[in-house]
């Protein structure tokens, strides 16, 4: 039986992701995530019922093999989180060029093929309208000396942004959400974390509940769509 309704999130093995799906199964919702590699956490995800598709989206037609295997397996999708990402810098004497294509691929390649493919799912969800959510990142608007190429292409995927919420109006809303500190990993030294949090004017992390809490407020709003919200403690004041 095909799930009615599904919201599909890339990149669920950790952290964001991961931290989406579970919230959003506990709100009722079929998930459907996809991974690159294998993560324990993974599992606790397909216990609580998650449909998890294995790709790498570095891959030729990784787009085309995922809207295929949705369609196999959704009625309807009710949201797409694109939320997959990668965080390569430039380095001297190195291949900057594959880093820029690696860059363009998971963050504009991708969501661009998938919000085309999967429209016609969007178009049947139950709900009065579905959504698409960009996950970007607060130096697209900042631009970034050690990560150009990710800065740029995280930019281009909230152009994206704008150019679906026009095309897929109005049934479909299209949103972006640029986070920045909203949780350290755990091997960031004490001296990382105070030069971070010295950027922000509320020096402190943000925490997963500010995104969890935006994904829900643009999925439940009737009246926003190609907008940027901004989670980043208030940086651009600085």
């Amino acid at each position: 039986m095909k799930l009615n309704d599904a919201i599909l999130i890339t990149g669920v093995g950790k952290r964001a992701g991961l931290v989406l799906a579970k919230h959003l199964i506990a709100k009722g919702h079929p998930v459907v995530g996809t991974y690159r590699s294998e993560y324990d956490e993974l599992e606790e995800l397909r216990a609580l019922g998650a449909h998890l598709i294995r790709i790498d989206f570095y891959q030729p037609d990784a787009a085309t093999v995922l809207s295929h295997e949705l369609k196999l397996v959704c009625q309807s999708l009710r949201a797409i989180i694109h939320n997959a990402s990668d965080w390569l810098p430039e380095r001297d004497n190195a291949d900057n060029a594959e880093v820029l294509s690696k860059m363009l691929t998971i963050h504009v390649e991708i969501p661009y093929l998938l919000n085309l493919e999967l429209s016609e799912l969007l178009s049947r969800c139950q709900q009065l309208m579905s959504d698409i959510i960009h996950i970007t990142d607060y130096v697209a608007h900042t631009g970034s000396r050690k990560h150009i190429a990710y800065s740029a292409s995280k930019a281009a995927l909230e152009s994206l942004t704008l150019s679906f919420a026009a095309k897929l109006a109005p049934k479909t809303k299209v949103n972006a959400i640029a986070p920045a500190l909203l949780k350290f990993n755990p091997g960031d030294n004490v001296e990382y974390q105070a030069k971070s949090l010295g950027k922000n004017v509320l020096p402190h992390e943000g925490g997963w509940d500010e995104l969890t809490n935006t994904v829900d407020y643009l999925m439940g709003s009737g009246y926003i769509t190609g907008r940027t919200l901004h989670l980043d403690g208030g940086r651009h004041l600085r």
